[in-house]
């Protein structure tokens, strides 16, 4: 069965979003010329109903992996099991692999939501706005269980990347990883991961929780003639996905570093009551500049 779109649009860009599979947002182009300026998702990669191979999708209860086969709340343990064929940890909470519905529309904005009963109940909602070129992304999460239990947000852009593509993102820390992907040791930001001037993008592979980030970033691509002007509210920690030899990057605005359930003090996690609820909030404005 096709997927049923919606499209939305303002005199600069346009935006298709996929409600049944995750919320996906599929693809959002400059009007004049169609360029991608998230990764362009083709025919096949819609078809094949899986969000990680779109756009962007929204991440909850929890960004990336959980190890260890569940995590501690106040009212007991919480067991997770893997949730996809390729990955052995649960990853990426539940929200995206679950379809949303559609509470309003109109032709530049949206607002969809999930009432979800896995892992625990929460209800969540997105509203996506387009305005002069700039995406507005609102992720929020209310728990609707009984005991209260911990809660993570992010969301999950895959942005077009050329030879010539350019980060500009200030930070004081990152997170290293074992072999197992899991957060290890967070070390002070080494100057080969220092953005806080326009840099290249590294060739060598980056999957790393950066900390201590302003909230704002530039995604610089000269030879398209426009940068991404980035704002997030609600977070200060971004993960980096640098894929070695494709045409994509990841720059994901999350609450907590990764397997943070796992870590002391359970950074970046929010422990909600029942009815309680957390925000995130995320734009990535277009900007035309000299080539």
């Amino acid at each position: 069965m096709p997927t049923s779109l919606l499209t939305l649009s303002d005199h600069v860009t346009q935006l298709t979003i996929a409600p049944e599979l995750g919320a996906s947002l599929v693809n959002w182009t400059r009007l004049n010329d169609g360029w991608p300026l998230l990764r362009h998702s083709d025919e096949q990669a819609l078809a094949s109903a899986n969000p990680r191979r779109l756009a962007c999708y929204p991440l909850l209860p929890w960004s990336n992996r959980i190890g260890g086969g569940g995590f501690d709340t106040p009212a007991g343990w919480q067991p997770l099991t893997a949730n996809t064929g390729h990955e052995p940890l649960p990853i990426h909470g539940s929200a995206w692999q679950q379809p949303w519905q559609v509470v309003n529309t109109t032709s530049d904005s949206t607002v969809l939501q999930l009432d979800s009963q896995q892992p625990f109940p929460y209800q969540a909602r997105l509203h996506v706005q387009l305005s002069d070129g700039r995406l507005s992304l609102t992720l929020q999460t209310t728990h609707m269980g009984d005991q209260p239990t911990w809660y993570g947000l992010g969301l999950h852009p895959y942005l077009t990347r050329t030879a010539q593509t350019q980060l500009q993102a200030t930070a004081k820390g990152v997170w290293l990883c074992g072999e197992d992907k899991l957060s290890q040791q967070w070390i002070e930001l080494p100057n080969t991961w220092n953005f806080e001037q326009p840099t290249q993008l590294p060739e060598q592979l980056v999957d790393n929780a950066f900390t201590a980030w302003s909230g704002n970033a530039r995604i610089i691509q000269p030879d398209a003639g426009y940068q991404l002007v980035c704002q997030a509210e609600g977070t200060d920690v971004f993960l980096l996905f640098c894929p070695q030899e494709q045409n994509f990057f990841c720059f994901e605005p999350v609450t907590h570093p990764v397997n943070a359930h796992h870590l002391e003090g359970h950074p970046g996690l929010h422990l909600l009551a029942a009815g309680e609820s957390r925000q995130l909030r995320y734009s990535l404005h277009y900007q035309a500049i000299a080539g």
